[in-house]
């Protein structure tokens, strides 16, 4: 069999990657510029950050699932075009705002939550045309690149937020996120790929193929475990996103710029997991390497309120570092699932697969966020961080006592059969 053709060489994955890059340096400057915006020019409390937090996911707890069985339904990379556009309309009306000193909170929580509802469809989209523009095969390695894609944002992204904020007031550094989504959508059209839609006679009613793709997710054993273990970290991961800005800039005094630097020096550790991610996989088998980065995510996250009890180079340096191991478990373990889920479902149901993983996952966020401003207002912010560590660590048990703790390779299509909660490691595994 001829094997096929390198990635690079591949014109709609190029405009795939072009695309992903740009949307997400954009996503990366705004990630910063949002929370200093809501906290240093509004003046935000923990709750109402909690409320923020929550605005920006919510879509994927009351909409992901009929935006799944919508996706099956139309031409992805459409989707894809009209989400960036609107994400880039959205959130040009902040700068606009405050230029005209009208910016509020409540402009902030609007935008917060139309960007969040086409962030839903263009992420359900987004995974569910990768696998018709590549080969199965490639997939691991598709998802790899688009993963150092989304890490060089990260890298670049916070870090030039953090040097222009020293110059450029916040609510202006929001153009740079929209110009990003502009280029995305600039991208994407670009690609010529014939994107298969359904005929509309071989639809039926929205609930029928939405509970489709739910049973789908929740009847396989590993990606049942595998879906508990990343919903439960988002839950207790979006606690510490609510305070992070709160925590770097009150609780420990340090300069907006500074919390750039920590975001965009701990990115470097998932543009580090992107690239180790497969050859990682390899040699520790792709089974295993879920439940060790879902444990290793949980322990990194603990040096972040480690900090508040060191004093200068020793307390930035727990945050990096602490940003840096976090990123690339997360990397790492993301890069694995995403195409072990990718390779396992069939053509048809990608959409309502993706929807129904990002309602499971993502779903847990706006709870998380609430959950944070809660708990940063009643018991303070450091002690919240604490309950966030614990959580996560907690997460990693589904995928941690499961076979795939003793796995190495993972089933390629549905087909091979949901795996027995006896199964073993392969004969002459590494050890883990």
């Amino acid at each position: 069999m001829t094997a096929p053709r390198s990635l690079w060489r591949h014109r709609g994955f190029r405009q795939l990657w072009v695309a992903e890059t740009a949307s997400h340096v954009g996503t990366q400057v705004v990630g910063v510029a949002l929370p200093v915006v809501a906290v240093a020019v509004l003046g935000a409390s923990p709750l109402e950050m909690g409320v923020l937090t929550a605005l920006e996911t919510a879509a994927f707890l009351l909409i992901a699932l009929p935006a799944g069985a919508w996706v099956d339904r139309w031409r992805r990379q459409r989707v894809l075009v009209r989400a960036d556009v609107v994400r880039a309309l959205a959130l040009l009306t902040i700068p606009v705002a405050y230029l005209l000193d009208a910016l509020t909170l409540g402009q902030l929580f609007v935008v917060a939550a139309v960007v969040g509802t086409a962030t839903v469809f263009f992420d359900v989209a987004y995974q569910s045309y990768l696998p018709s523009l590549v080969d199965r095969s490639q997939l691991t390695d598709g998802n790899g690149k688009l993963e150092i894609s989304r890490a060089v944002a990260q890298v670049a992204g916070p870090g030039l937020a953090g040097v222009l904020l020293r110059v450029v007031a916040a609510p202006l550094l929001i153009v740079v996120t929209a110009v990003g989504y502009l280029l995305s959508a600039a991208a994407v059209g670009r690609i010529h790929h014939g994107d298969v839609v359904p005929a509309r006679s071989s639809r039926r009613r929205l609930r029928v193929e939405v509970r489709e793709g739910l049973a789908f997710v929740v009847g396989h054993p590993l990606l049942r475990r595998i879906v508990a273990c990343t919903g439960t970290g988002n839950l207790f991961g979006a606690i510490t996103g609510t305070l992070l800005a709160i925590y770097v800039l009150r609780t420990l005094g340090l300069s907006e710029s500074t919390l750039g630097l920590v975001l965009s020096a701990g990115a470097a550790g998932g543009l580090l997991g992107a690239g180790t991610a497969a050859p990682f996989a390899r040699w520790v088998g792709d089974g295993r390497t879920i439940p060790l980065s879902a444990v290793a995510f949980g322990l990194a996250a603990s040096l972040t309120p480690l900090a508040s009890l060191a004093e200068g180079t020793v307390r930035l340096a727990l945050l990096v570092g602490g940003s840096i191991a976090g990123s690339w478990a997360v990397v790492v373990y993301n890069v694995v699932q995403v195409s072990f889920r990718q390779r396992l479902c069939p053509p048809g149901l990608l959409g309502r697969m993706n929807a129904s993983v990002r309602f499971l996952v993502f779903g847990t966020m706006p709870v998380g966020g609430l959950l944070g401003g809660v708990l940063g207002t009643a018991v303070g912010v450091v002690p919240a961080l604490w309950v966030a560590v614990a959580g996560q660590l907690l997460a990693a048990l589904p995928v941690l006592l499961s076979p795939l703790a003793g796995m190495r390779d993972l089933p390629d299509e549905w087909d091979a059969g949901p795996v027995q909660e006896s199964s073993a490691a392969s004969p002459g595994s590494p050890p883990a």
